[in-house]
């Protein structure tokens, strides 16, 4: 007798049942004219921008070895935005090139959780037994360590540089997406669309990859922007306690470490770049939070 296919399931969502090849729909453009997106989107944008693209076509000054006749210029000064600070250097250039290295640390950080954790995590459901216990018990033991305590142990024993810092803070991300992939593939496994593709013959890596995947990288994806904001502040902290990058390498934590010792006398060298830092991480989970929003209701 031909084997029966379980009865099509009302909540699986319109690309779960489309035939095999199908490509996954992109979410409705009238997303992207939504406040809730666009207001937070087009923050991240002009940041990006200014990061990324300022320092290439405007009139920045030298975020490191500044002329100490020019220390402490004022704000609004010609050439110099935000002044200078004790030792000369242009605070504006130091918050551009600090938080290009807070975004290509938090983005580095992130995109190896995705591809390592989700794709661990995404084997460790869809296959279960000893695999998937193992790999969640090493995963637990990881995550039960307080995040900042474990990167700064890790930092520390690793020395202060950039690679480094990555590195630590991946101990964070990986853990983190494996066991969202792993609870979105869980709930996957046995959808009627799942168990079609298997019956039918498919693969286990194929199944994988043209139906678990596309149904969970939109979670991923919104988790990875949430989680931004957290690996900022975790680079900003190591930075902050000379674990980060080294000075006088900009980043917003070691500019915060530095302006706190004249903080009364000189309130700018710290406010700056803890509104920078603010508005980016703030940025970063509003767009998180409403793109999840609107992917739960796909």
């Amino acid at each position: 007798m031909a084997a029966q296919l379980p009865e099509a399931d009302a909540r699986v969502p319109a690309i779960a049942l489309a035939p095999a090849g199908a490509e996954f729909q992109a979410p409705p453009r009238g997303w992207l004219r939504s406040l809730d997106v666009a207001i937070p989107a087009g923050i991240l944008t002009l940041l990006m921008l200014a990061f990324f693209v300022w320092p290439l076509i405007g009139p920045v000054g030298r975020p490191i070895g500044g002329n100490i006749l020019d220390a402490n210029i004022e704000p609004f000064t010609s050439g110099h935005l935000f002044g200078t600070d004790p030792v000369g250097n242009d605070i504006w250039s130091r918050i551009l090139y600090g938080g290009r290295s807070s975004i290509e640390i938090a983005l580095t950080v992130q995109l190896i959780g995705l591809v390592i954790g989700g794709s661990f995590g995404a084997f460790a459901g869809y296959w279960g037994g000893v695999l998937d216990t193992v790999l969640m018990r090493v995963l637990d033991v990881l995550i039960a360590f307080p995040a900042l305590v474990l990167a700064l142990a890790i930092a520390e024993s690793l020395g202060p540089s950039k690679t480094h810092t990555i590195l630590a803070l991946c101990f964070f991300s990986v853990p983190a997406f494996a066991r969202i992939s792993r609870a979105a593939t869980l709930r996957l496994r046995e959808r009627t669309f799942i168990l079609a593709a298997r019956l039918s013959g498919t693969g286990s890596g194929r199944v994988l990859a043209r139906h678990v995947a596309p149904n969970v990288l939109p979670q991923l994806v919104t988790f990875g922007l949430l989680g931004m904001g957290v690996i900022i502040i975790l680079e900003g902290a190591l930075s902050f306690f000379g674990l980060g990058i080294p000075p006088p390498n900009p980043s917003w934590g070691n500019m915060i470490f530095e302006g706190q010792g004249i903080l009364s006398a000189e309130p700018r060298l710290v406010l700056v770049p803890s509104a920078f830092l603010f508005v980016t991480v703030l940025s970063f989970n509003l767009l998180g939070d409403a793109l999840r929003s609107r992917w739960s209701a796909v």
